[in-house]
C-alpha cells in the first residue's frame, strides 16, 4: 500500500481525502503540533524519521482577507513553509505533491488551463505561486478551486454558508459579474487517486466542470435544497469586495490533462450531497 506523509490532514480538503481513500492509501498525517514546516531542524529531524513514498502538502495560510495585513506570516506559511518541507522531501529522495489554487491566475484573461501564465493580484495568490516556484519541475502541483464538501464542522465553505444563510431566511448578496468554478472534494480526492497513483512532477487542474457566478451558485442550492431562491440578491464584483482583497474576476479553471476522472457540475454536486443527507 502507497503511504502518504501529509500536512493539512485535519482540514477542509485533507480530512475528507483521509475519510475516503484511507482502505486504498496509508496516511501518516503530520499536524502542526508534530511538525512546524515554518522550522526547517524540526521538519528535517521528523521526516528523516517517517517512512513515506509522497509527500502531499496541503497546509496553507488561506485566509485571503488576512494575508494582506498578515503578510509576513502567510509569506512564512505559504513560501518558507513549503520551501522547507520541499527540500528535506528532496534530499530524502520522496516524491511531492503540492497543493495550489485559482488565486494564481488575476482572472482577466479566462480560461485558465496547466499551461497558463499565472499573475497573481493578491498577497494570498503571491504566496501560493511562491509555493508553485519552489516546486517547479522537480514535483506535482495539483490546482483545485472553490472546494466544497456535504458536512465539516470546523470550517465552512463557500456552499454551506450559502445554506446556511437560505435556511436562516437571511438575505445573501451575491457578485453576479465574475466567475468560480466550484469543485466538489469527493472528486478532488478521487482525482488525486489517480494521480497518487500515476506520479508524475507536471501542473494539474483537478477542477469542477461548470464555471458560475456566485449568484448562480447561490440561486442552484435554492433549487436543489428546496430553499427561497429570492434571498439571492445579485450585487457587482467591485461593490462586493471594495474593500476586500482582490479575487480572480473570471476564475474559470479548465484542465487539458484531465481524462482520468470525470468531474462533476457544481449542480451535479449539491445533488450528490442532498442525495447521501437521507
Amino acid at each position: 500500500m502507497i503511504k502518504i506523509a501529509l500536512t493539512g490532514a485535519m482540514g477542509l480538503v485533507g480530512s475528507r481525502l483521509v475519510e475516503l481513500l484511507n482502505q486504498e492509501v496509508e496516511f501518516v498525517p503530520l499536524s502542526q503540533t508534530m511538525m512546524d514546516i515554518t522550522n526547517k531542524d524540526q521538519v528535517f529531524n521528523v521526516l528523516k524519521n517517517t517512512s513515506f513514498d509522497i509527500f502531499l502538502h496541503l497546509a496553507a495560510y488561506t485566509n485571503v482577507d488576512g494575508a494582506e495585513k498578515e503578510k509576513e506570516l502567510a509569506h512564512k506559511i505559504n513560501v518558507i513553509g513549503t520551501k522547507n518541507v520541499f527540500e528535506v522531501v528532496q534530499q530524502l529522495k520522496k516524491k511531492f505533491i503540492y497543493i495550489s489554487t485559482d488565486y494564481i491566475f488575476d482572472g482577466n484573461h479566462p480560461p485558465y488551463f496547466e499551461d497558463s501564465q499565472p499573475n497573481p493580484i493578491s498577497v494570498y495568490g503571491q504566496t501560493k505561486f511562491g509555493g508553485e516556484k519552489v516546486v517547479g519541475k522537480d514535483g506535482m502541483i495539483v490546482r483545485i478551486s472553490y472546494p466544497y464538501r456535504a458536512l465539516f464542522e470546523p470550517k465552512k465553505d463557500f456552499f454551506r454558508t450559502f445554506k446556511s444563510y437560505l435556511e436562516k431566511e437571511q438575505t445573501l448578496k451575491l457578485v453576479k459579474d465574475s466567475q468560480m468554478t466550484p469543485t466538489f472534494i469527493d472528486d478532488i480526492a478521487y482525482g488525486l487517486k489517480h494521480l497518487i497513483n500515476n506520479y508524475s512532477p507536471e501542473i494539474f487542474h483537478v477542477v469542477g466542470s461548470d464555471n458560475l457566478s456566485p449568484y448562480e451558485c447561490a440561486k442552484l442550492v435554492a433549487k436543489v435544497f428546496g430553499l427561497n431562491p429570492f434571498l439571492c440578491q445579485p450585487t457587482t464584483y467591485d461593490e462586493y469586495f471594495k474593500d476586500k482583497a482582490k479575487r480572480p474576476l473570471f476564475a474559470v479553471m479548465k484542465s487539458k490533462k484531465n481524462n482520468f476522472f470525470p468531474m462533476l457540475t457544481f449542480e451535479q454536486g449539491l445533488l450528490e450531497i442532498k442525495k447521501n443527507q437521507h
